[in-house]
């Protein structure tokens, strides 16, 4: 009943076009009056309990961060790299695409920040040289979305707040997975360019692509401090993102001299307006999240998926499944609060490393992004690209089904994620 009353709630009022972070709030308070324990007073503390956390002021730091790295000049010049070293081949802009988005998601761990900046850059250069526009914007799409996979991940900042989990061992097992997404993007835009009739960029010689290596290597050293400092214990994840965003503020005022005073304020003002509205859910999550421990969902969803339970792999491949399903209609942040603390424990009983299974929760999350109807990095890509939204799911779907084949190998074989983290973290 329990379960029951928790699903329907919520899908009701999302379907009379609630914002989600209200629909949490109105699904918290059914299940309170439910089971007897409607107060207001509990509300409003958990409120603000759950955005009075330390680990989760490294959200709206790596947001302030990436900001500063588009507006400043650090995306362009990894871009810029990318495109000296790999321009030149055969469906090579499609390629730094991909270099690029591996490149910004070790940068501003935010997928629609990624997605921004290569749409704005690469997609008008990718048209030019005779690409599909669709291909190109799908393209991009999916690469974008290596974002919260590959740390710093704001993503996983969430999971690892709303479950409990290190945030440090899920930033440093994101890694592995990150580069295989990226390899499988490589790999089918290999067979998809080939019918495509574009023209290579000139190749870059060695002293251009000397001169672009020097040119970005302020803005390649952020990824290598937060990582090397994450992995040596030097700083906590929190730290880390006060790093970035401090690096990234020297760097684009005092280095590369693209971000001025005046310009800061209204770059603050749109990492300020973009945390507020994480920081909202995460708050309106924070009550049903209470009430799914009061009212012990996971162990009622333990039951139901019992016969399961036995064969770990069948239950993390059934649960995909159902992540699959909800992030077609929700985004990427509600979905980690709401299934992230009742399907940590679930598999967390069934013998599963539930670091293992954040990343994979990761992945599914970060591909509901490209998947209609609510796409939230498709409409970023359509609304800078100027593209019809139909014509990029088109576009869209061979680097999909890549990424959801990347997703079920992991499942199969649970040691491409649990192996190289485990050799990452020693």
């Amino acid at each position: 009943m329990t379960v029951a009353l928790f699903t329907g709630s919520l899908l009701l009022v999302i379907a009379l076009g609630a914002p989600i972070a209200y629909a949490l709030i109105v699904t918290g308070a059914a299940l309170m009056w439910q089971m007897g324990l409607f107060d207001g007073q509990i509300i409003a503390q958990n409120l603000l309990n759950a955005v009075d956390s330390f680990p989760m002021i490294a959200i709206p730091l790596f947001i302030l961060a990436g900001e500063v790295m588009n507006t400043g000049g650090l995306s362009k010049r990894i871009i810029a790299l990318a495109q000296s070293l790999l321009g030149h081949r055969r469906g090579g802009l499609g390629y730094v695409v991909i270099f690029a988005g591996v490149l910004l998601s070790s940068l501003s761990g935010s997928a629609l920040a990624d997605a921004a900046s290569l749409s704005a850059m690469l997609l008008p250069m990718m048209v030019a040289a005779g690409h599909s526009k669709e291909r190109a914007g799908g393209l991009i799409a999916a690469s974008s979305i290596i974002g919260p996979i590959i740390p710093p991940s704001i993503g996983f900042i969430v999971f690892g707040v709303a479950t409990n989990l290190s945030i440090s061992k899920l930033f440093m097992a994101g890694i592995a997975p990150g580069v295989m997404i990226a390899l499988a993007l490589a790999i089918t835009w290999f067979f998809v360019s080939r019918s495509e009739d574009s023209e290579p960029a000139p190749r870059a010689s060695w002293t251009e692509r000397g001169r672009a290596l020097a040119d970005s290597l302020w803005a390649l050293m952020l990824p290598v401090i937060i990582i090397v400092g994450l992995r040596f214990g030097i700083v906590t994840p929190t730290e880390a993102a006060a790093v970035a965003a401090a690096y990234s503020l020297f760097v684009a005022m005092f280095v590369y001299r693209e971000l001025s005073f005046d310009e800061l304020k209204e770059v603050a003002f749109r990492a300020g307006k973009t945390s507020a509205g994480v920081m909202f859910l995460v708050a309106a999550a924070a009550i049903p999240a209470w009430m799914i421990t009061v009212a012990d969902i996971p162990g009622q969803v333990i039951e139901m998926v019992q016969p399961f339970m036995d064969n770990p792999k069948l239950l993390v491949f059934v649960l995909m499944l159902l992540i699959i399903i909800v992030g077609t209609a929700m985004d990427l942040t509600p979905t980690i609060l709401l299934l992230g603390p009742i399907l940590v424990p679930v598999v967390t009983a069934a013998g599963v490393d539930p670091i293992y299974f954040g990343v994979l929760f990761m992945i599914n999350c970060a591909i509901g992004l490209i998947t209609p109807p609510v796409g939230t990095v498709l409409n970023v890509v359509c609304a800078v690209g100027k593209m019809d939204y139909e014509a990029l799911c088109k576009g869209t779907l061979p680097f999909f089904f890549a990424q959801v084949a990347v997703l079920f190998l992991l499942v199969l074989f649970p040691q491409l994620v649990t192996v190289p983290a485990a050799w990452i973290s020693h």
